[in-house]
């Protein structure tokens, strides 16, 4: 068979990323009517061990450097590798079920690492032991599945083509090109390849300054000393190429917000400052200014786009509700029967055992509040229900804007509403009357239980939508969220207790240098002011909020627009810059089928750009750990003595970047 023929039944179908036309359906790549391996004692192992893997080493790295480490698009690359190890290679929905499991390292981790930490900067480590750590990561994750599977059909399938999902777009291409072999795959290896030397020279070698910025440069220093005007974009090729899978649409409206926070709020704060004779706000650097002003801003900004989602969603909440109670009350039989009716690809978990997943995890968490952690209060009973409320409410509100914040730009502001959900737990606690250490466990386990419910959502709507795209059955992806999530947070748990006895997370005698862990730290901070002063910024949040609503007023995405506030600007403005290649490549011909093959070869490109720059973060971080406490010394070259000579040639280097994914794009052939 030849490669053309091979192309033409291997790969995705042509409206794959595009808007359906009245009457349009999408066919996913493996039929729903083909019975093909999915759920397999090699995908379960397989997954089980990258669980294990990824969890301990994005926990250490997370603490260590302050950054977590995507696990979902490195696993796709080593299940399509070990694919080629075995006589029989794994299927595409296979790799799927290895991804579904393995990645659940990446999202127990990243709700774990961000809250429970601080129990030990605060002191309260013995309010709890390693089954009280691994019972919150744990009870997030099935939180954030069932909360999310009303709402499966309507992100993968009513939104089809009307929101990008960056990330599922490498992913799935990844696997398909692993599966297609021929030129796909001969493009994602090559594209992969550079990603990942352009980020590892930029990133880990600093042969460049990973962000040009105005402030490097000395003609704009008025601006950027008085006025606080300061420009900067970020020079990595995996967000420029996650710009060209989001679109100009999406793009435009996150650098809007962006440039909001960055040119005109700061600025004006900087020039209130001045006016009124504070001299400690007109002294803040421009950071500092959007830290403290514009970013908290931005968090309100979120919250209320996420009231707004909720609200332009209860019709489909309520129908999914609807048929999901229909179907909890009708006679097995009868069920079976309807089953055998609707498509593999439209099998979610039983109404039932949502029901009594969603049960468990509320009781559970009851039982853990008022059992353990608030046994000693005299209203524990009545604190715990506020507890159970809080959790559950939040977790309802935010698990569909982390949702759709992943399905539009691939990440997802979990810090922020974390913080939201901190403050507004400590001030109802504080309320009801609970104060001192048991209000402090009592504030971060709830914002434990969110973060993780928070990560979940994320990152399983990416794979609802590669399953979608390829054909799997989403009942095990959700089932196997579930079992990778034991494992995840009873490693990640393990590995927290291990590490705050040998390095510790806040200095003290016994850890002169302890591991910096920033988000706990600043959730300590956080929880620690608020019980103590009672106060939270509300005015700032409620500017945010009003902004979000004018957005939506005037017809502009508003969960968009906030992300663009409360993101640095050096990070949005890359992403419009990756989605006007792609807009110049689609308006380069008039011919609509090359129009289509020259976006889609970018589409590739891109892809193998994104899974380039995580290689290159997940080999940069082992040899930072390596340099540091193996060898003890520096491993990795510092050129940050050539600031000025660096920040020019970053900015050249992302010109260079540019040119050659248009340059790339444009080689397809008709």
């Amino acid at each position: 068979m030849d490669e053309t023929k091979q192309q033409l039944i291997v790969g995705l179908p042509e409206n794959a990323f595009r808007e359906l036309k009245k009457g349009e359906k999408y066919s996913p790549l493996v039929a729903t009517d083909e019975q093909v391996h999915e759920v397999s004692f090699r995908s379960v192992i397989l997954g089980i061990l990258m669980t294990i893997i990824f969890s301990a080493s994005i926990a250490y790295l997370t603490l260590k450097i302050g950054t977590g480490i995507e696990a979902a698009i490195p696993i796709a690359i080593i299940a399509v590798g070990l694919s080629y190890a075995f006589k029989r290679k794994s299927t595409l929905l296979e790799n799927i079920i290895i991804i579904a499991i393995g990645s659940t390292s990446g999202i127990v981790t990243g709700g774990a690492v961000f809250t429970l930490p601080a129990l030990y900067i605060m002191g309260l480590d013995s309010y709890t032991n390693l089954f009280q750590l691994f019972f919150i990561p744990f009870l997030g994750s099935v939180l954030g599945v069932v909360l999310l599977i009303p709402l499966r059909r309507y992100f993968v399938a009513d939104m089809h083509g009307k929101l990008p999902f960056p990330e599922a777009t490498a992913t799935t291409e990844i696997l398909v090109a692993g599966k297609k072999g021929g030129r796909d795959a001969r493009v994602l290896a090559y594209t992969m390849l550079l990603g990942g030397i352009y980020d590892f020279m930029a990133i880990i070698l600093r042969g460049w300054r990973e962000t040009f910025s105005t402030e490097m440069i000395g003609a704009f220093s008025t601006l950027t000393t008085k006025a606080k005007a300061i420009f900067s974009v970020n020079t990595g090729a995996a967000i420029t190429a996650m710009g060209y899978i989001i679109g100009l649409r999406w793009a435009a409206i996150m650098t809007a917000g962006g440039l909001l926070s960055w040119l005109v709020m700061i600025p004006l704060v900087a020039h209130i400052g001045d006016m009124s004779g504070n001299a400690e706000i007109a002294a803040m650097p421009a950071d500092e200014i959007f830290a403290k002003y514009a970013r908290i801003i931005g968090i309100g900004g979120i919250f209320m786009a996420g009231v707004i989602g909720i609200i332009k969603s209860l019709p489909v909440m309520y129908n999914a509700f609807r048929l999901g109670f229909k179907e909890l009350f009708e006679s097995r039989k009868k069920h079976a029967q309807e089953a055998r009716t609707i498509e593999r690809t439209n099998l979610d978990i039983r109404m039932f055992g949502v029901m009594v997943l969603l049960l468990s995890s509320v009781v559970g968490i009851f039982i853990y509040f008022k059992w353990s952690v608030l046994s000693a209060q005299p209203n524990a009973l009545m604190l715990a229900l506020i507890a159970l409320l809080v959790t559950f409410v939040l977790s309802f509100l935010f698990t569909s804007v982390s949702a759709r914040a992943i399905a539009t730009i691939g990440t997802t502001p979990i810090s922020g509403m974390t913080m939201m959900t901190l403050v507004i737990a400590c001030l109802l606690l504080i309320k009801a009357g609970l104060v001192g250490p048991g209000g402090m466990v009592s504030a971060l386990l709830i914002g434990g239980v969110i973060c993780t419910a928070l990560s979940m959502s994320g990152s399983l709507v990416t794979q609802f939508k590669i399953g979608y795209w390829l054909g799997a059955t989403p009942r095990w992806i959700e089932y196997a969220n579930i079992v990778g999530s034991i494992v995840a947070a009873f490693v990640t748990s393990y590995v927290i207790i291990m590490l705050s006895q040998v390095y510790g997370f806040a200095p003290s005698p016994v850890h002169p240098n302890p591991l910096p862990a920033p988000q706990a730290n600043a959730m300590a901070a956080v929880i620690s002011g608020i019980m103590v002063s009672a106060k939270a910024p509300w005015f700032l949040y409620a500017i945010g909020a009003m902004i979000a609503l004018l957005m939506e007023m005037v017809g502009v995405a508003p969960l968009a627009f906030a992300l663009g506030m409360y993101l640095p600007l050096d990070l949005t403005f890359p992403m419009l810059v990756g989605a006007l290649i792609s807009h110049a490549v689609k308006k380069s011909t008039r011919g609509e089928k090359l129009s289509e093959r020259r976006y889609a070869r970018g589409t590739l490109i891109s892809s193998g750009l994104i899974a380039g720059g995580a290689l290159a973060g997940v080999l940069g971080a082992f040899m930072q750990w390596l340099g540091q406490e193996v060898l003890h010394r520096e491993l990795l070259p510092d050129f940050k003595n050539i600031d000025a000579f660096g920040n020019w040639m970053g900015l050249v280097m992302l010109i260079l970047l540019c040119a050659y994914i248009y340059w790339d794009s444009m080689r397809a052939k008709e």
